[in-house]
């Protein structure tokens, strides 16, 4: 016999996109159910960086948790910046931009998701939140009411009922796989390797995070994130298509890069692996799609929105989620739970406030098949104080970083205009 539960939103997965939608649901006042399958805290293969969108959404929730995070350099190491190194070996550094909040030293961070997706489930208000972790999810079915969950937890079964899911469970989601039947491409996907090193050199004494295009991973990148207590994530992202086309091993690329690189193996001499250096894959957001249905929502990883370009995910994932949660309040005060009432009230919130964005790094990831354009820009960008400061600004004004898809931005380099 299943152990009956009722509730107006079940999300499945805590992770920072489930844990988002929790987050402000609660401040709502709305109760709902969480279904995870892991225990806290534990380890989420990930580049470990938080962008400000990230620090944007944690402010939204809470004014106290930025400046908590930034009170913790043991756990949270401040980024004040981002060094891209073009396929020809030099690298140009761009600051992070725009106004700095009380209480938070920059508008960046780096920490291992183990610590940062904890940091989020501890927040979580259990006043609203009821939190199965440990849990298998065994079916998810429409019903009368909406969404019907069977899950095992501890040797129980339980049936919850509900009139809208959340499905913040990844980029193998069953929420997505079960309830979508409108997808009308597959996810286009990277694939990516994070490993755990100690005793890096070289590191920005301003911790800025490194973005090195290598000839043979474009489009995709080799990384080296600082992270707090002298250890840095390390790993590299390309498109699956290209691992495919090219018979690319990523494990044998990634550690030949440490070995023989010029501008990176002496940089590992003296540094030593930390566990070992597993794999996954990155849903990235290169098309507009759907991400809701009747009775549905889809947020984070199981809704593909990954940025195409910098591979960053947690700040979409904890943004969609707070959308999912101000469409949930709108849809029970409605009593409406359809197709076009979510695609309305969340899709095309969500597009309109992060689609030009996901478009724009689309087209970055383009542009980087094309070494010798990288190359001129930063070539240019070293020589001309103006040109690196345009750039700069770029990371943070989506209109001054649309320049990159026109001719006439090169034109302008070209001549020194």
């Amino acid at each position: 016999m299943n152990q009956p539960l009722e509730t107006p939103v079940v999300i499945i997965g805590a992770g920072p996109a489930g844990a988002g939608a929790s987050i402000f649901l609660s401040k709502y006042g709305i109760p709902h159910i969480i279904i995870e399958k892991a225990t806290f805290p534990r380890d989420k293969v990930c580049g470990d960086a938080c962008s400000g969108k990230t620090l944007f959404v944690l402010r939204k929730a809470n004014l106290e948790w930025a400046p908590e995070i930034f009170s913790q350099q043991d756990k949270f190491l401040p980024s004040h910046g981002i060094t891209f190194v073009a396929p020809n070996g030099k690298a140009i550094e761009i600051p992070f931009g725009g106004p700095k909040k009380p209480g938070e030293l920059t508008a960046g961070f780096t920490t291992t998701r183990l610590t940062f997706d904890n940091f989020l489930f501890e927040k979580l208000d259990k006043k609203f939140a009821n939190i199965f972790q440990q849990s298998s999810i065994k079916k998810i079915e429409k019903s009368e009411q909406g969404i019907k969950v069977l899950f095992t937890q501890n040797g129980i079964d339980y049936e919850v009922n509900s009139k809208i899911i959340i499905g913040a469970d990844g980029d193998k989601s069953i929420v997505q796989k079960t309830l979508d039947n409108s997808r009308s491409s597959p996810k286009a996907y990277a694939v990516g390797l994070r490993a755990y090193y100690k005793g890096v050199t070289g590191m920005n004494d301003n911790n800025f995070i490194e973005l090195h295009f290598l000839p043979e991973m474009l489009p995709g990148y080799f990384w080296i994130f600082p992270l707090p207590n002298g250890m840095a994530n390390v790993g590299v992202g390309i498109p699956s298509e290209r691992v495919r086309d090219k018979k690319i091993n990523l494990r044998e690329l990634m550690l030949k890069v440490i070995r023989e690189n010029p501008t990176i193996s002496e940089r590992f001499k003296n540094a030593e692996l930390v566990g070992k250096i597993p794999g996954w894959g990155l849903p990235l957001a290169i098309k507009p799609h759907a991400v809701s249905g009747d009775n549905y929502l889809l947020v984070g990883d199981a809704a593909s929105l990954i940025d195409p370009f910098s591979g960053e995910g947690i700040g979409n994932a904890l943004y969609s989620g707070m959308i999912a949660a101000e469409t949930v309040q709108k849809a029970i005060a409605a009593g409406k739970y359809d197709t076009a009432f979510f695609k309305a009230n969340f899709d095309d919130t969500l597009y309109r406030k992060i689609g030009n964005e996901l478009k724009l790094s689309a087209t970055l990831q383009w542009l980087c098949r094309f070494p010798w354009l990288f190359n001129f820009v930063v070539n240019k960008a070293k020589k001309s104080p103006a040109l690196s400061q345009t750039m700069s600004s770029m990371f943070s004004d989506l209109d001054l970083r649309a320049q990159l898809k026109k001719p006439s931005f090169y034109l302008r380099i070209l001549f020194n205009k």
